[in-house]
């Protein structure tokens, strides 16, 4: 498909990863048929979602509440291997189990209104209508980058969490890492051993979590992030509210000072950064782990962002346009919200196209 010629679908899945190969899984097994009913469009050159770009030295051992995909489990992966070769591996075995023909690499470019009350999905490989849409693009692609008085004076090298590949290349130089979340502790306990010096900054003093995370911590979290989108605000993480989990990693961490947090510097110099009172810390590298916004700007045609800032949800239903689903979005953004959140909106999307139910696919 190579024309502007459309091609009716009734739902169009946009993204690959864990919750867009949900949602697929979900149509798939209440009757709706891929390539004829919905199609699934992946902008990834694999399968993998945003785990295939993650830096090497994260082993799968490493990662913190891998959910399976529904269907199918992931068993017998090796702890030592990347996460980026397990999950890609996992993910790759399920697509083809459950036939779901991901079309890929396609970037979809733009959503609008179309005609006779369809969505118009404009991408590299052509142009869909369909009924309704399932957005499950995810973080990946929008990393966040603070600005900061000096950045752009500074001689040593800048790079986001995006861009990280693991700590061989940061040996003998000073790291400064910006960030209080997973990301910018990993990094820290990884970078340590290879830099000739490290430090932390964060923007607020980091909360770390003992104790169990059991189910009423989670559902207090998600609770939290979910009123957020409620409201139409962009949605925060859910280790934001329920804060870094205290394992025997962290504890090292914090007990020969690699985790030793300074609050966030004030300006950046040539050289490395500065606080207000005179502080300063000399550095050859800025490392931001500084999060990811949603990646959704092919939305910004159909207008469903609130004056806060974000996309008002209720589930996983845009307030502002019911056609629209958001997985993998606020709430659902872990892995096993991801696999909840593509039920309840294929459970949704039947409900709105619904004039003749469909018969269940065997899948």
């Amino acid at each position: 498909m190579n024309d502007m010629r459309e091609v009716e679908v009734e739902v169009v899945v946009v993204g690959a990863g864990q919750a867009g190969l949900s949602a697929a899984y979900h149509l798939r097994r209440t009757g709706f048929e891929p390539e004829r009913d919905f199609v699934v469009l992946d902008h990834a050159p694999a399968p993998g979602g945003a785990w295939q770009f993650r830096w090497p030295s994260l082993t799968y051992g490493a990662v913190h509440g891998m959910h399976a995909l529904p269907g199918m489990e992931l068993t017998g992966a090796d702890p030592a291997r990347p996460s980026s070769e397990v999950v890609g591996g996992y993910f790759e075995r399920y697509e083809r189990a459950f036939d779901l023909r991901v079309r890929r690499p396609v970037e979809v470019r733009a959503v609008r209104e179309g005609t006779g009350g369809r969505l118009r999905v404009e991408t590299s490989d052509g142009v869909w209508s369909t009924r309704a849409l399932i957005n499950a693009t995810g973080t990946w692609d929008r990393p966040f980058w603070p600005r900061y008085p000096g950045q752009e004076t500074f001689r040593g090298r800048q790079l986001h969490t995006a861009d990280y590949r693991g700590p061989e290349e940061f040996a003998g130089l000073r790291v400064v890492v910006v960030g209080g979340g997973a990301s910018g502790t990993q990094h820290l306990l990884e970078l340590a051993p290879h830099a000739a010096a490290t430090t932390w900054v964060t923007r607020r003093p980091p909360v770390f979590r003992g104790g169990p995370f059991d189910e009423s911590v989670g559902r207090a979290a998600v609770a939290l992030v979910e009123e957020r989108v409620r409201r139409g605000l962009p949605p925060r993480s859910v280790v934001s509210v329920t804060g870094l989990p205290l394992n025997d990693a962290i504890r090292r961490g914090l007990a020969d000072g690699v985790l030793d947090r300074r609050p966030m510097f004030d300006r950046i110099t040539p050289d490395g950064v500065a606080w207000a009172d005179g502080t300063r810390v000399a550095a050859d590298v800025i490392l931001w782990a500084t999060g990811f916004r949603a990646a959704v700007d092919h939305l910004a045609p159909l207008r469903l962002r609130e004056p806060g800032g974000g996309i008002r949800v209720e589930g996983t239903r845009a307030v502002a346009d019911p056609r629209i689903h958001l997985v993998g979005y606020g709430p659902s953004a872990s892995t096993i919200g991801a696999n909840r959140a593509g039920r309840a909106a294929v459970r949704d999307i039947r409900r709105l196209l619904a004039e003749e139910p469909l018969a269940p696919a065997a899948v």
